[in-house]
């Protein structure tokens, strides 16, 4: 059986690690996920918060902390993870990738960021299973990311769980604008597109990867996302889901706006 994808929200910089009352039903979701698949060989997360000119994985044995957010209490710059690298696995997709015409580099000194540690520590906060992190690609070319994902769907036969972690709803600006009723009405149309393009069972795989691959057509996509960065690790995670329909897992409203979460098993 191959093992689950998601794309998960991981919200607002360590708020989630702070108990924060506007992220209570992220941290329910994130620490219940484990309940969604078995102990898997290792974890590879796609964040938002890592872009390189060309893919990039994760080689090391262990990992450093990436603090790669301002304005937090102190404690949050003393937060630590320790699960294990995957350098075997991070082989595997160096592989996977060239034989696929996709160029590779890894990396050993890059620390986690707060895409990857702050929801691992709500999912696995033992740091029990290996982790590596995958990079977007500088651009933001949505039908790369597409493509990237495809080239990695063996992945899944190999025991290692898929997460892409990012915000389907990232506009800055508009959040800390507070509650705006027309700013809500903007983004639940975004957010209401994004629900069926993933979900619909009547769309074929070429239809839902051409949707994402021209998701900027979408009613109010420039407005949710006036960068990609946080949308993009979907388009991996439906590209080595193959295109097929993912289960919603998350829709909830995280700092005024609707956010989503899928998976595909």
């Amino acid at each position: 059986m191959s093992a689950p994808v998601f794309y998960i929200p991981h919200g607002g910089g360590p708020m989630p690690l702070l108990g924060d009352a506007n992220h209570a039903s992220l941290i329910k979701f994130l620490k219940a996920l484990p309940q969604q698949f078995a102990k898997p060989k290792a974890i590879v997360l796609i964040s938002a918060h890592w872009e390189e000119a060309q893919a990039t994985v994760y080689a090391g044995a262990a990992h450093p902390m990436l603090f790669d957010y301002y304005g937090f209490p102190p404690d949050t710059y003393k937060y630590s993870y320790a699960a294990p690298g995957a350098p075997a696995i991070a082989t595997r997709i160096e592989a996977l990738l060239q034989q696929a015409g996709l160029s590779c580099k890894r990396d050993t000194t890059r620390g986690f960021d707060h895409g990857t540690f702050v929801p691992m520590l709500l999912v696995d906060p033992s740091a029990a299973i290996p982790c590596l992190q995958l990079s977007l690609l500088k651009g933001l070319d949505p039908r790369a990311h597409v493509k990237l994902g495809l080239a990695l769907q063996q992945l899944r036969d190999d025991d290692v769980v898929i997460i892409g972690s990012g915000m389907s709803f990232h506009n800055l600006q508009a959040v800390w604008a507070g509650e705006q009723p027309q700013l809500r009405a903007a983004s639940d149309q975004f957010h209401q597109w994004l629900l069926a393009t993933l979900s619909d069972q009547n769309l074929t795989a070429d239809q839902r990867l051409s949707a994402l691959a021209n998701w900027q057509q979408a009613p109010y996509a420039q407005f949710c996302h006036p960068r990609a960065e946080h949308l993009l690790p979907l388009h991996v995670c439906a590209g080595i889901a193959g295109g097929s329909a993912a289960n919603v897992v998350f829709d909830e409203v995280l700092m005024n706006h609707k956010v989503a979460g899928f998976s595909w098993h």
